[in-house]
């Protein structure tokens, strides 16, 4: 029963896309899409990167502290206008 779709009906889901959204959103809600999934790819870029270099031995300060880690989030590839340096989190607990 639903096991393929025909090009009837991949015209008639768009045509209720249109209709539901207006031509009009349409262009916009495609790029924040993109964007939103270039954000994510760059996101998981990093943090796979963090992790495998995760495994060597983490600096200290004199007093045995980690300094903070400071790291840049770009909304999209090539896009300095968005991007700004963010403070990590540090664990302010003593064990």
């Amino acid at each position: 029963m639903f096991g393929r779709l025909g090009a009837p009906e991949i015209i008639l889901i768009l045509v209720v896309i249109v209709l539901l959204f207006g031509a009009k959103k349409l262009p916009d809600m495609a790029r924040s899409l993109g964007k939103s999934a270039r954000i994510l790819k760059s996101e998981a870029k990093a943090m796979k990167d963090d992790g495998s270099s995760g495994t060597s031995a983490p600096s200290t300060d004199a007093d045995g502290e980690q300094p903070p880690a400071q790291r840049t989030i770009q909304a999209a590839p090539g896009d300095v206008t968005s991007s700004r340096p963010v403070n990590e989190p540090t664990d302010t607990t003593k064990r």
